[in-house]
């Protein structure tokens, strides 16, 4: 009996020892992890709907990961953005660069004709669109450049054109001399419209167009109410000519150094983040447009069949896209419809 006593000691001394040795190994290993600290660089300005989603799935994520990813949103250019922010990431910075898809056209040409001319008729076929064999074949792509897509779903609103004329056709746009942004796929998209595109620096923009330095603009119905466009253009045409996307991109090599928990982490909350950014901004389109209403401002619908037909060359003066992009994402558009 005192045997059998003994034995039981001894292995339940072992069983004790085993359990606080696993446990100091558990604490060890914990230890080694060290924080890591990325910048997060985009254009938005800090009070945009965009940049606050972005600042509360990031403060999210380092609640989440104990301090683990410490991402510090920079909004406003006040790091390296559009090509430069892209080029950090593939350089493998510690760095997410948040911006349109049409930047990946750098390194895969056919991503920039995501960010095509009237495409969507709204923001839940492109995010259908996101989830297609055919972006899902993009992504493997540009991810072998360097460049890891965290999230494409980010949206800040349709833009239409934001003048003092009401415009219904492309004879309405006739000559008229529309600020556009610097970007080939701008001017070439309202040249087909039949406007006549002016670059020029937007916060250049309001006393262009209250000067008749140009007659207007294109932009969404929240940055006409947040820049107070309103004051000088008293019209919107709903063109829907664009939708404004981004995406947020880090270097697979930076991604690596995750451990799958916090990867998972990420994952969560950028895509939490996604889908409360798409409420709000249904949200906040018809509360802004009501807003923009009680200011004078008038809205207008298009003649969309006929701009759709025009902008179609677009997709022909980008030689280094593929020559069946265009009918590829049509043919995953009409799925989506049909399956709507």
């Amino acid at each position: 009996m005192i045997k059998v006593i003994g034995t039981l000691l001894t292995a339940v001394t072992l069983l004790v020892g085993c359990g606080e040795k696993a446990a100091d190994t558990t604490a060890s290993s914990k230890d080694v992890i060290k924080p890591i600290d990325i910048n997060m660089s985009l254009v938005f300005t800090q009070n945009e709907l965009l940049t606050q989603e972005l600042i509360k799935a990031t403060d999210k994520i380092r609640e989440r990961t104990d301090g683990g990813i410490n991402i510090k949103v920079y909004p406003g250019g006040q790091l390296p953005v559009y090509k430069d922010n892209l080029e950090q990431v593939v350089n493998g910075a510690d760095w997410i660069a948040v911006e349109d898809l049409s930047y990946l056209g750098d390194y895969v040409p056919d991503f920039a004709a995501l960010a095509g001319p009237m495409l969507y008729n709204s923001y839940d076929e492109y995010l259908a669109m996101m989830d297609t064999p055919l972006v899902a074949d993009l992504t493997a792509q540009v991810e072998a450049k360097g460049i890891k897509i965290l999230n494409a779903d980010y949206m800040f609103g349709f833009r239409h054109m934001i003048t003092n004329k009401e415009i219904k056709s492309a004879a309405d746009m006739a000559g008229m001399r529309i600020r556009v942004p610097g970007s080939q796929l701008f001017i070439s998209t309202l040249t087909a419209m039949g406007a006549a595109p002016a670059s020029l620096p937007f916060p250049e923009t309001y006393a262009g167009v209250q000067q008749g330095v140009v007659d207007g603009l294109e932009g969404s119905i929240l940055t006409m109410y947040s820049t107070k466009m309103y004051e000088v253009a008293k019209n919107m045409s709903l063109t829907k000519h664009f939708l404004g996307t981004v995406g947020l991109y880090i270097s697979p090599t930076l991604w690596d150094k995750f451990t799958p928990e916090q990867q998972q982490i990420v994952n969560e909350e950028f895509a939490a983040g996604a889908a409360s950014n798409t409420k709000e901004l249904v949200k906040l389109d018809a509360e802004y447009t009501q807003k923009l209403e009680e200011l004078g401002v008038k809205f207008n619908e298009v003649d969309s069949a006929e701009f759709s037909k025009l902008t179609a060359d677009v997709y022909n003066q980008f030689p280094e896209w593929s020559s069946d992009i265009r009918s590829k994402i049509g043919a995953e558009l009409e799925k989506i419809r049909a399956a709507e």
